[in-house]
């Protein structure tokens, strides 16, 4: 399908920020069913799968794969992405899905500054002011007057260097490996990572230690576990491929930053309604100070174009070394 109209595209990723941003409680919800592991080995099985039909229109991308060094990448990137998923998924035992949303949105400001401190790709100014607001913000988000830390913030927060990471690494694969194989192959990788995981885990795979005994067969019939496994592995990982190749190619990059601005509030306004969640005074100055570290480091340097990353559920910039 082709996209022509700018309305129609905004309308699109905006959806896609809804997407994510609502999954944060379906997510929630799951894990108090289902043990982490078996939750993301199941659903980036189905995300990796619901990107396969996407080949037929990349299969020019299959010819003359090199796959020693494409098995090698998406193993690398797969276990980045295994470890920041799990991380978020089992950091938002501890913490509230309003954090959750908005420490993940953290990974915007810090690929440009990790892309200069690994990589030594120039930062423009505008990502050292945005990461001063986001340290500032996260304070406040986290903190604020319990000064404390809890666990979870701390597991989300290494689920937002992971992305970070794995999108600085994925811009440096994919000038030479095709990228929809690199995707898939990645994604199943999470999904092996996660069922090994599982397995040699003392902990039961299909149920909590602390809950009633369940089967397999008990999940598959849970409409929870369903409907959260097929909106974050259908809706949240394919539909999101479908609507970068779709919409990317004509917004601006200013659009399609405040566009993914959203999401964390999505994440929001989800958990207020849902799960009457509520941020204090504070948490919301915070959170607001995430959003513009996000927008200034994405707009404010003007050196790269902000693209869609699916698989990180996030946008990032492309810095010019």
């Amino acid at each position: 399908m082709l996209i022509r109209s700018s309305r129609t595209a905004q309308l699109l990723l905006l959806l896609v920020c809804f997407i994510w941003g609502a999954e944060f409680v379906l997510i929630d919800l799951a894990i108090e069913e289902i043990p982490t592991h078996t939750f993301n080995a199941i659903r980036f099985l189905l995300a990796g799968l619901s990107l396969i039909p996407l080949l037929w229109f990349n299969r020019q991308q299959l010819v003359n794969i090199r796959w020693l060094p494409l098995c090698g990448a998406s193993a690398l990137l797969g276990f980045l992405l295994f470890v920041s998923f799990y991380t978020q998924t089992e950091g938002m035992h501890y913490t509230s899905v309003s954090n959750a949303g908005f420490i993940t949105g953290l990974n915007v400001p810090l690929v440009p500054l990790l892309g200069f401190l690994l990589f030594r790709i120039k930062a423009a100014t505008a990502v050292w002011i945005g990461m001063v607001i986001a340290t500032a913000g996260l304070y406040l988000l986290t903190v604020g007057d319990k000064l404390e830390f809890n666990r979870g913030d701390t597991l989300i927060l290494v689920c937002a260097f992971g992305f970070a990471i794995h999108i600085l690494l994925t811009g440096r694969f994919v000038d030479s490996l095709p990228v929809m194989p690199l995707s898939i192959l990645q994604l199943l990788a999470v999904a092996l990572y996660s069922s090994i995981a599982a397995w040699i885990s003392p902990e039961p795979a299909f149920y909590h230690s602390d809950s009633p005994p369940l089967s397999w067969q008990d999940l598959a019939t849970n409409p929870l576990i369903i409907s959260a496994v097929l909106i974050t592995g259908l809706l949240g990982t394919a539909y999101a491929y479908w609507a970068q190749s779709a919409c990317q190619q004509i917004l601006a990059s200013h659009q399609v930053a405040l566009i993914f601005a959203t999401e964390p509030v999505f994440a929001c306004l989800s958990a207020w309604l849902f799960l009457n969640e509520q941020l204090g005074t504070l948490g919301l100055v915070g959170a607001g100070m995430i959003i513009a570290a996000m927008l200034i480091s994405e707009l404010g340097g003007r050196r790269g174009r902000v693209t869609l990353e699916p698989l990180d559920q996030s946008t990032s910039v492309s810095p010019k070394p």
